[in-house]
């Protein structure tokens, strides 16, 4: 478990990110993180949770289509 410190950072507050946290979670200084809720609190994701959803709709619809798309393919 990692615990982080809320301090002054200019006219704001944040946290510090560690580096073992950003090298666990694959980001680096000037990436995106995105907070989601969840039910034991807060989910910190490098992934836009909408794309994830984004991403199935898409893979149903080329499982559906798999033989047209296997057509054009030719």
């Amino acid at each position: 478990m990692l615990t982080l410190k809320i301090t002054q950072i200019g006219n704001s507050v944040g946290v510090i990110l560690p580096k073992e946290l950003l090298a666990r979670l694959k980001v680096e200084k000037g990436d995106t993180l995105y907070v989601t809720d969840a039910p034991a609190g807060v989910t910190l994701t490098p992934y836009e949770p909408d794309f994830a959803q984004q991403l199935e709709v898409g893979r149903e619809f080329m499982r559906e289509y798999r033989d047209t798309f296997h057509t054009l393919a030719k």
